[in-house]
């Protein structure tokens, strides 16, 4: 019955369909007369084999998309999305972040990071049965929610059980529906190419979600595989992985009016969220997060003035946090001019009304909703709480103590009964981020980001402290003295030796016994609030069995009524495999006021200042000066394209997508959005909802021409003017 819903509700919407939407791979067969008549000139069903061409080129980074581009296991993605690896990879005498890297060869390529991974989706099956069938009829929503954890360790287990593959189970349609992803992991990621940052990330923080821009954002990677062709940790002894799918490169681009689409792993929309969540996000969650983003990124700022170590260290965390402020600042902003909320509620009040039309089915259904409100609604009572120990849970040096202890605690347990994400399978990946975190963090900074958090714990009213956390701090009362806390906190960096990757791999290994009995500082922190974290871990999944328990019932009415207006429910993004298509187009956000669907280097120029985020790199400069576009000049532009607008439905997390023609054939990647149509995340706008794209001449140009790169070219299939 869900299943069918679901179609009537995308076969009833078809003919409306233009842009909104972000598919699921089994949805397509569904939508085959939109996407045909938006000029897509592949069969549709090509787009459901997860294996075929094109599909079987795309892959995750984990919280970025990429694809494969040549059969000796290049690929491409956005620079942004390989920001953290050229950080890893820059110290101030070699910085890579700044001057951009070639390989002069494949055995010149450095690692990605013991981090990086590539995913290459392979399968997708229906498990909901498999999920929902262990739950009792009397089950508490504790109960539920372990239920729900141990159906969906079996299956993964299952699925890994030969070793080959990295399983995951994604929860649709707020768990109305469970999908298996079966993925192979690359475990040996490398840098083949990335241009200056003067190119990839030209305009800065400036121009991010803005138009018109001229920023090259995008850099090579390589996948390897161990010599049998098997996943494997890096390796000197390792060979290119050898994809069975990749994608071409256009013969030529696109123009104004082409068919484009993105394939990719889009991570979070809140298009089915409450009228309250969007209240909660306008009042408090956005204006909070952005005012910690402004203290923290002065912080980092301050710190890395006089330090090029100190900035480099902290030179992904600023990107992204300016990213994230400026996003937010971007959802209020379009919250406002869309009236977000009042759409919400309308919305709601529509839904509301039509169940009380619907007979006993639909006051079921209203009950339901309002024990679903409800629930929603509880979080407020610690939210503030919360936001400061999911930061202390991950930050720094409290952040390594609190993953190491909590792993030591899981070891003792059988593996299946262990907790999500400690599990064997993810040790590698938990040795990794110790293992890197000298890179991405200095000590000093460090006391001051976590002397920030704790002095806004200290603010808290007392019913939402802790008693482990106050007694080490000293703190007491509703108005309690900070001087013995910031005496414990200089006590604690005197006293740890974590800042060591020695003493972070022995403590990896460590019992709980051993650790129990540390005189580090920050382990006897971890340890005083281990009682306390699973106090609060028992919380949410109490929280989390009420949400599966309500959730469904609340999306399966939606669904229902959403049918009957003839409208399609797609999922909400949650970083599983979509597909979104469009055409190339411009826009009017304002009255009087048209963004061109393209950018050229003519802009680059006038945009040049010679300073920060607006240096262009001499070499461009020149060739712009000589008119040296060649082959990449387009005659109707009379220049190269740089970037390029389209009406595709995307959000964080389509970072690096591949943009397809109508062909399937690479014409560009997906990297921002702009300013007027941020707000989407919340409630789509047809008429302002616009993506940038870098041009793949573009790309090719600055290969070719400005920071040349003739061995990836010819990879690509391209015969280099340069060499």
């Amino acid at each position: 019955m869900r299943l069918s819903l679901l179609c009537a509700g995308l076969l009833a919407a078809t003919p409306a369909l233009a842009v909104e939407g972000m598919w699921t791979p089994e949805q397509l067969p569904e939508i085959s007369a939109a996407l045909t008549r938006t000029g897509l000139k592949l069969d549709p069903a090509a787009l459901s084999d997860l294996t075929g061409q094109p599909m079987g080129a795309v892959v995750s980074l984990g919280g970025c998309t990429a694809s494969f581009v040549s059969p000796n296991g290049l690929v491409v993605t956005n620079h942004h999305c390989a920001y953290g690896s050229l950080q890893l990879n820059s110290t101030p005498e070699n910085h890579l972040l700044r001057d951009g890297f070639v390989a002069a060869s494949l055995a010149d390529e450095p690692s990605a990071g013991p981090a990086a991974r590539i995913w290459v989706t392979e399968d997708i099956r229906d498990v909901t049965d498999r999920v929902l069938g262990g739950i009792g009829k009397k089950a508490t929503d504790r109960q539920r929610n372990d239920a729900i954890e141990a159906a969906q360790k079996k299956l993964v287990a299952e699925c890994e059980a030969d070793g080959q593959y990295r399983c995951r189970v994604f929860s649709h349609f707020g768990g109305v529906q469970y999908r298996l992803f079966r993925q192979m992991e690359i475990r040996d990621v490398r840098i083949a190419y990335a241009p200056p940052e003067a190119i990839g990330k030209f305009g800065g923080d400036t121009d991010n979600w803005q138009w018109p821009r001229h920023t090259g954002d995008f850099t090579f990677y390589r996948a390897y595989v161990g010599p049998d062709g098997k996943p494997a940790a890096y390796s000197k002894d390792n060979v290119p992985y050898r994809p069975r799918r990749f994608l071409p490169l256009a013969k030529e681009g696109v123009s104004e009016g082409d068919f484009v689409m993105v394939a990719g792993y889009p991570g979070r929309t809140q298009r089915y969220q409450l009228a309250d969540q969007i209240d909660d996000a306008i009042d408090w969650s956005y204006p909070t997060q952005i005012a910690i983003f402004d203290d923290q990124m002065g912080i980092l700022a301050d710190a890395g003035k006089n330090d090029p170590d100190v900035a480099i260290k902290y030179a992904a965390t600023l990107a992204w946090m300016n990213n994230g402020r400026k996003n937010m600042a971007g959802m209020l902003e379009g919250f406002h001019r869309a009236d977000a909320a009042g759409t919400k509620r309308r919305e709601e009040n529509a839904l509301v009304a039509w169940l009380k039309g619907q007979g006993g089915k639909g006051e079921a259904a209203l009950a339901n909703y309002r024990d679903y409100v409800k629930v929603i609604d509880s979080q407020r009572a610690t939210r503030e709480r919360d936001r400061i120990f999911a930061a202390l849970g991950v930050s720094g040096l409290i952040g390594s103590a609190n993953t190491l202890y909590r792993l030591a605690h899981e070891r003792t347990r059988p593996d299946a009964e262990r907790e999500m994400g400690f599990q064997e399978r993810d040790w590698p990946v938990l040795e990794a981020s110790q293992r890197q975190l000298d890179r991405r963090m200095d000590p000093d900074v460090d006391r001051k980001i976590l002397e920030y958090w704790m002095t806004k714990y200290a603010a808290l009213p007392s019913a939402q402290r802790l008693p482990e956390l106050d007694a080490w701090a000293g703190l007491s009362g509703d108005a309690p003295s900070t001087e013995r806390m910031k005496a414990q906190i200089d006590a604690l960096y005197a006293s740890t030796r974590l800042a060591s990757l020695d003493a972070r791999m022995a403590a990896f290994q460590a019992t709980p016994a051993e650790l129990d009995a540390s005189e580090d500082g920050f382990i006897r922190l971890a340890a005083a609030l281990y009682p306390a974290m699973r106090r609060m871990e028992a919380e949410r999944k109490a929280f989390n069995g009420a949400l599966a328990r309500l959730q469904p019932g609340y999306m399966q009415a939606l669904i229902d009524f959403r049918a009957s207006q003839g409208r399609a429910t797609y999922p909400d993004a949650n970083s599983s495999l979509r597909i979104t298509f469009g055409n190339v187009m411009g826009v009017s956000p304002r009255d009087g006021l048209y963004y061109q669907p393209f950018t050229t280097t003519r802009g680059l120029v006038e945009k040049h200042t010679g300073e920060g985020e607006f240096d262009a790199t001499a070499a461009q400069l020149e060739a712009i000066a000589a008119r040296r576009f060649g082959r990449w000049e387009v005659p109707a532009l009379k220049d190269v394209p740089v970037n390029y607008l389209a009406d595709l439905d995307v959000t964080g997390g389509n970072s690096g997508s591949p943009t397809l023609n109508a062909k399937g054939e690479l014409v560009g990647l997906i990297f921002d959005g702009i300013w007027e149509s941020v707000a989407s995340n919340w409630v789509f706008d047809p008429a302002l909802t616009r993506t940038i794209h870098v041009d793949s001449r573009y790309m090719l140009w600055v290969m070719d021409e400005v920071y040349p790169a003739p061995a990836i070219l010819e990879e690509l299939g391209v015969t280099p003017h340069r060499r």
